[in-house]
């Protein structure tokens, strides 16, 4: 693994101590090659899409483990998109509001207040996300006040003109993110509201970069981070 001969956070060589642990050149940081490897592994994992289940039973890792790695991942995946966004946030771009909701929701109408909002912005073909504030607040208040089928109506007539903006805008860069992240995330049979942010930034990041370049990024942010 060509990488272990690097360090991950400033790219200096390594050597080896008397103990078997390697240890920087340049910002002395010191690694076990075990570590190294299996951090590898588990980035490889998650770059490819591998389910936590598949990468556990693979990797001869416990599931906890793994979806704990994935979780941290996650979070590395949001921190280096809003650092990116940091980088362009002053630059021209174009932006839409997209509404998803579930698949096996989507024929009942008070299904509407758990759509989740967001926008997307197109920095000159580099994207960047914004979660905006759920309905579900305000379910059981549309309901008492019986506005369920106005809001309802409302939202189909929305999802009625996002489609004609997609059929019309076949190749906006903004539609295909779309398209990629309604392929994504089915793979994870529901997400809560809370980590939904999370699932939306691992896509925004893996759509802006290659498989090579995020597995760079998420390595060098990995190990920059606390232990």
């Amino acid at each position: 693994m060509q990488w272990l001969e690097a360090c991950p956070v400033c790219g200096n060589s390594y050597y080896r101590l008397g103990d078997g642990m390697l240890k920087c050149r340049g910002c002395g940081r010191k690694q076990s090659p075990r570590r190294l490897r299996r951090v590898a592994d588990l980035i490889d994992a998650f770059v490819a899409d591998e389910s936590a289940a598949a990468a556990a039973k693979r990797l001869g890792v416990s599931y906890p483990a793994v979806h704990r790695h994935f979780g941290t991942l996650r979070r590395l995946c949001a921190r280096i998109c809003e650092q990116e966004y940091e980088q362009r946030r002053d630059q021209p771009c174009e932006y839409e509001e997209y509404f998803y909701l579930e698949r096996s929701k989507r024929s009942r109408p008070e299904a509407v207040f758990d759509a989740q909002n967001f926008l997307t912005f197109d920095y000159d073909g580099h994207l960047y996300t914004i979660v905006m504030p759920s309905l579900h607040q305000y379910r059981h208040r549309f309901i008492d006040d019986d506005l369920t089928p106005v809001y309802a109506a409302e939202f189909a007539r929305f999802k009625r003109q996002s489609r004609i903006i997609k059929i019309s805008s076949r190749h906006n860069n903004i539609v295909r993110f779309w398209d990629y992240f309604e392929k994504s995330i089915v793979r994870y049979k529901g997400v809560s509201d809370e980590t939904f942010p999370l699932y939306l930034k691992e896509m925004e990041f893996k759509f802006n970069h290659s498989p090579e370049t995020a597995r760079t990024l998420l390595r060098e942010h990995y190990f920059r981070s606390p232990s």
